[in-house]
């Protein structure tokens, strides 16, 4: 049985941000707000971050195969 994907916080040294646990996607936000309360831009980021991670498909993001080694 397949485990069901996790939003996740990804933290290495190139990037810092929310992902995928089965997959290489990432999430990347469009613009910065504008005059609008840290309230409200946290519901908007969240809810945009959500609703991607919920469209997203895993088999458009493949991670990357490690070379075999004998």
């Amino acid at each position: 049985m397949a485990m069901p994907r996790k939003l996740v916080w990804i933290e290495n040294e190139n990037l810092a941000g929310f992902g995928c646990s089965e997959c290489n996607w990432l999430f990347k936000p469009s613009g910065a707000p504008v005059y609008e309360s840290l309230d409200e831009m946290k519901q908007k980021y969240e809810g945009q971050r959500d609703k991607e991670f919920a469209a997203h498909v895993c088999v458009k993001h493949p991670r990357a195969r490690r070379p075999k080694t004998e």
